[in-house]
């Protein structure tokens, strides 16, 4: 396959930012078009074949989480929202503790640590204290108080890999809610929910999954989809979704329970476009390519003396996030350059952070760091 060809970008352009915000796939531009042409010249006459599309999507979704079934599958609007359905919709007692790490996206901070006021205590644990694994750190943090762990799969600026399946286990054996926030991962390296004993699974699709914003995964465990009490309703949420005549209703029996409103099909065209790139590909295929560009990327950062890495060089923790600082310089500066040099970067975790996908090549990426180094 032709990756390339999938990806005609601008050549001035050098974009090492998909921890960030992704480019799409060109059929994945082509879904779109062909969309808006259909509801331009047809309106919602072909909804029948929308909705075959968004249950495509769906199946694409359980595919790459290697989920049960598409039940345990919710579209929703991005990470953040499928967290606050999990934080506001366990039953929480006074005195109740959640475990995150020290280096979370705000995201997997702030909708735990609002649960405050419900007399539950966020517990932030540094992954790297007493010369531990990150996992053991966790691990020792449990308590007979710890009611749920929630954890990024991979730490959006240092770009640690967690062993999820250790963790999963752990939390197993303690009786703990295990939360993975896989916004980092998903669409960079192989999920498998049922081998880590995930609960509850989320992630958007405009990052490693190559798609829109505004448009996201759930999962949720069937037996434990009973444990969360609903905050919002509407018409979609229910089990008789569609009769508009009845006077009574029920919860829908399906993950669709937390999708209260009308679906976001446009969002759903593009990502079901750019995950069939991805299963096309394969996911093994995706992380191996994915891993060597990491790899070449800080082989070059390690010979380079004027850039020094802050990501750990740890090759079983790798995925696609390196970050690491420019000696002597203003980081934010240098990332401000970088962009208006249209070099597409981040700046995160105290430096630079580069984050290249399976398309991209070492060529590539050597061009990044040379215009980098030109640029400082």
């Amino acid at each position: 396959m032709d990756f390339q060809a999938e990806f005609p970008q601008d050549p001035q352009i050098i974009y090492l930012n998909h921890a960030a915000v992704a480019p799409w796939p060109m059929r994945t531009r082509d879904a779109v078009q062909n969309f808006a042409n259909e509801n331009l010249v047809s309106g919602a006459s072909y909804y029948p074949q929308w909705l075959k599309t968004e249950q495509q999507l769906r199946e694409n979704l359980k595919a790459l989480l290697n989920a049960r079934s598409t039940d345990e599958i919710a579209l929703v609007k991005n990470t953040s929202e499928a967290l606050s359905v999990v934080a506001h919709g366990l039953p929480w007692q006074d005195g109740d503790e959640v475990i995150i790490s020290d280096e979370e996206f705000p995201s997997n901070a702030i909708v735990w640590e609002s649960l405050a006021r419900h007399g539950v205590k966020t517990i932030k644990v540094n992954l790297y204290a007493n010369d531990l694994s990150p996992e053991q750190n966790l691990i020792n943090a449990m308590t007979d108080k710890t009611r749920l762990l929630s954890i990024s799969s991979v730490q959006y600026a240092s770009g640690t890999v967690l062993d999820l399946e250790k963790l999963g286990n752990a939390c197993r054996d303690a009786d703990i809610y295990f939360c993975v926030d896989a916004i980092q991962s998903l669409g960079a390296l192989p999920m498998d929910v049922k081998a880590i004993q995930a609960d509850f699974v989320m992630a958007d699709g405009h990052k490693w999954m190559l798609g829109p914003e505004g448009l996201g995964v759930f999962y949720c465990r069937a037996e434990i989809m009973d444990d969360l009490t609903l905050n919002q309703y509407g018409w979609h949420m229910i089990e008789q979704a569609g009769n508009y005549d009845s006077q009574t209703w029920s919860i829908a029996k399906t993950a669709k329970r937390f999708e209260c409103g009308s679906p976001n099909m446009l969002g759903a065209y593009a990502l079901n476009a750019s995950l069939s790139l991805l299963l096309e590909v394969g996911l093994d295929n995706v992380a191996q390519r994915i891993n060597h560009n990491t790899g070449f990327l800080r082989d070059l950062i390690s010979q380079t003396p004027q850039l020094t890495l802050i990501s750990q060089n740890d090759p079983s923790r790798v995925a696609g996030i390196t970050t690491f600082s420019v000696n002597g310089k203003d980081q934010k500066a240098v990332y401000q350059t970088c962009m208006q040099n249209h070099l597409i970067c981040a700046n995160r975790g105290g430096g630079i952070r580069f984050s290249p996908h399976f398309y991209q090549d070492e060529a590539l990426i050597q061009r990044g760091v040379e215009r980098l180094l030109s640029l400082v």
